[in-house]
């Protein structure tokens, strides 16, 4: 199934091509765009979610609702879209906490992410989980992130770490 990413320079400047995610190779100096979200409740919980275990990369893996943008997709339409297809929840004015680049030429896997960061008043209740992306979810302090990485590598966590503690 194709999906269309556009690609980027290093200074996240659109490069007027469109290509197939699931078949190109990237070359050095193009990358495209990842997005992800920190989901703050109103008691200071963090959504965290299992991926489903058929996916490609890192199955069965805890991690922060996130993904790809599309094609013609700005980072923020990108996460809201994503917070919206695997947990149901709407998310409004989060703003870009931390952004970082990974360029592999050997494995063509270059990209660039940004991480939101929402706060807001939402319930475990309130998610429900497209069980093509997600198998299980909860609320979590930081506390009991730190824990759950150190019994199985959550991802994206070196990162999501500098984002919180850059805000502070």
């Amino acid at each position: 199934m194709s999906e269309f990413i556009d690609l980027y320079d290093k200074e996240r400047k659109f490069l007027n091509r469109v290509v197939d995610r699931t078949a190109y190779l990237f070359q050095p100096g193009e990358f495209m765009m990842y997005v992800l979200a920190v989901l703050e409740n109103q008691d200071g919980k963090y959504l965290v979610t299992q991926r489903a275990l058929n996916k490609k990369w890192a199955a069965g893996h805890w991690e922060m609702p996130g993904g790809g943008a599309k094609s013609k997709e700005s980072s923020l339409d990108a996460i809201k879209r994503e917070v919206k297809e695997e947990t149901n929840l709407d998310v409004k004015n989060g703003r870009v906490v931390y952004s970082y680049f990974n360029e592999d030429n050997d494995r063509h896997d270059n990209y660039f992410v940004d991480i939101y960061h929402f706060k807001f008043d939402f319930k475990l209740s309130d998610v429900v989980l497209n069980t093509n992306e997600s198998i299980d979810c909860k609320c979590v302090t930081l506390d009991e992130l730190v824990l759950m990485n150190e019994k199985q590598s959550f991802l994206h966590y070196e990162r999501i770490m500098k984002a919180l503690q850059q805000e502070k």
